[in-house]
């Protein structure tokens, strides 16, 4: 991945060596609830508590151990490596679910618990790091009280990142959906954007779809888009990945051309998940009077467009 790309993937972002090896102690939770230094990311309901000053200084609330009374989960993300924030290096971060009763009692107003969507351009290395993680992982919890093997209730283990299976004595670890991602341009440079049906009314961006067993990303990227637009491409360039911890995804971005000998194909929208298909010209991104409401700064979609554009997004185009 080109480190000018990278640079435009927010949650591809991090400042946390996530010390595997501490994992495995089995008093890990106790020496870090003894650590005063130790501090927990709150989440609750998929959003983080920012910081009182978030307007002048975007950054998540990390709380020492004593501030938080009853939380439903934890897991421990790592230890911070950022010279830049308020906690020093070697700051070891605990993430904890809370509960709506916990969540008021630490912060009532709620425009304090932010969204990651919302926040994951401003928010340091080490913050938007922080969040991604512990988003992914409190969400792959929440799919796992039991096992898909036993049905029986699984066993937390390995600092939140093992749940067993009592039953069968089976570990189960955290999993990641791979998704591809492609912007597709024609022989007049112009790219494809696709309107799905779970949109509102003018909501474009680049077609995408998980990929498939036995499949390879590039594999994937062709049948995905030849499926939801009738468009065939040549081989997919990759440019880098982000992942997308709603709920589980990895993205992984590529650029397209179309193939030669399918030039003068008509586009064919699925019509299940796309339901409109349009070629977008550089000028037409930038005009406002389009009506086009492009994916958010936070998405690798929206990377991956400047990189067609070739550089950032006109401030008057559309996002969402």
């Amino acid at each position: 991945m080109s480190s000018t790309f990278l640079s435009h993937l927010p949650l591809s972002r991090q400042q946390i060596d996530r010390d595997h090896s501490s994992r495995a102690r089995p008093q890990l939770f106790d020496e870090l609830w003894a650590d005063p230094a130790t501090r927990l990311l709150p989440l609750w309901r998929g959003r983080a508590l920012a910081a009182h000053d978030f307007g002048n200084r975007p950054a998540l609330a990390l709380l020492s151990t004593d501030l938080v009374a009853a939380f439903d989960l934890r897991v421990y993300l790592g230890i911070s490596l950022s010279t830049i924030s308020p906690e020093p290096v070697g700051t070891r971060i605990v993430l904890v679910v809370v509960d709506d009763d916990e969540a008021e009692r630490l912060e009532p107003d709620e425009a304090r618990w932010v969204n990651l969507r919302d926040v994951a351009t401003i928010l340091s290395d080490r913050d938007a790091g922080a969040f991604v993680e512990a988003l992914a992982i409190s969400g792959w919890h929440a799919s796992h009280s039991h096992s898909p093997r036993s049905g029986a209730p699984t066993v937390i283990e390995k600092g939140g990142w093992v749940r067993r299976d009592p039953e069968l004595g089976v570990e189960l670890f955290p999993r990641t959906d791979a998704a591809v991602i492609v912007g597709i341009v024609d022989a007049d440079d112009r790219i494809l954007l696709g309107s799905n049906a779970m949109w509102k009314q003018n909501r474009f961006s680049l077609l995408a779809g998980f990929v498939e067993p036995g499949e390879s990303f590039e594999e994937a990227a062709q049948r995905e888009v030849f499926e939801e637009s009738g468009v065939r491409i040549l081989t997919p360039e990759y440019l880098g990945s982000q992942p997308w911890p709603f709920p589980a995804s990895l993205m992984v971005g590529f650029y397209a051309h179309v193939d030669p000998a399918f030039a003068d194909e008509a586009l064919k929208p699925d019509g299940e998940e796309i339901l409109d298909l349009r070629w977008f010209t550089r000028a037409e991104i930038a005009d406002p009077a389009t009506g086009v409401a492009l994916p958010g700064a936070s998405s690798i979609a929206h990377a991956i467009l400047q990189h067609w554009y070739g550089g950032p997004l006109p401030a008057e185009a559309l996002v969402w």
